[in-house]
């Protein structure tokens, strides 16, 4: 997969990507990312590339032929046409689920807006989606650019070790993810559950769906509900606890801090 950036600050996203899982990524050719210049294409001296807005407001809003020109020179380079995308607080809201649909093209290609905002007709011409990160406005696209590159590089195959890197993380699945635990295994009087001690496979696959389950009812409903909806097999009326940490203790070994906890439709065996 190759994604090209079009940017007035290609070195903070190079700083970016050059580092941690991505940048080996880069290094070890599993794909490609390349930061463009949008103020290598202006056609004057300063290379300025904005100017003020029809109908008054203050700031200034990006021209339209330096990005319409660097992207023509994106697609000579890749010759081909990428799916361009302009991050932009109007655009739909960014999912996992777009995520993954995103990962599976060759070539994508994101533009970053700064100022306040782009000509619209550039966009018109040559944009084929806006993404948002969330109802809020940040500086630049700079870093919601860095964020979509970041999701889509990660699942592409040898950018992780293994899949379920990925695929046992929040969101993948509709769900978000179970609590994890590292040594020690008592931390503070606080034990690691003992599920996850037991080196029974199944049961610890069944904890951690549960878990999932209950921590999305918990914290996102929305999401608990379109997964319900989405999975009508899976659930039946019985209720499950939620269990709680344990105190564990030299004298009386393990005892639960909380006997009773929240309640959900239980997975059907």
């Amino acid at each position: 997969m190759r994604i090209d950036i079009l940017t007035l600050f290609p070195d903070m996203c190079r700083t970016y990507l050059g580092e941690s899982i991505i940048g080996r990524a880069l290094e070890a050719g599993k794909l490609e990312i390349v930061c463009h210049n949008i103020r290598d294409y202006t056609l004057n001296k300063q290379k300025q590339v904005d100017d003020a807005p029809y109908g008054g407001r203050q700031g200034m809003v990006m021209n339209a032929q330096p990005i319409y020109d660097c992207f023509q020179a994106v697609c000579e380079m890749t010759e081909c046409r990428p799916h361009l995308i302009y991050m932009s607080p109007a655009g739909k809201t960014l999912t996992q689920q777009r995520i993954k649909e995103l990962s599976s093209m060759d070539n994508i290609a994101i533009l970053c807006g700064h100022y306040e905002g782009v000509d619209q007709r550039v966009l018109d011409e040559i944009v084929d989606e806006e993404i948002s990160l969330g109802d809020y406005v940040i500086t630049g696209g700079e870093l919601g650019a860095l964020v979509l590159s970041d999701g889509i590089a990660r699942m592409c195959d040898g950018v992780l070790s293994e899949k379920a890197g990925y695929e046992q993380e929040s969101h993948y699945d509709g769900l978000l993810e179970y609590p994890q635990y590292t040594r020690p295994e008592v931390w503070r009087g606080i034990a690691v559950p003992e599920v996850l001690r037991s080196g029974h496979h199944a049961n610890i696959e069944k904890w951690k769906h549960e878990q999932s389950l209950l921590r999305t009812k918990e914290r996102r409903p929305d999401l608990y509900e379109a997964y319900v909806a989405a999975h009508p097999e899976e659930f039946c009326i019985k209720p499950i606890k939620r269990r709680r940490h344990r105190k564990a203790s030299p004298e009386i070994g393990e005892k639960e801090t909380e006997n009773e906890g929240n309640y959900i439709d239980k997975p059907a065996n």
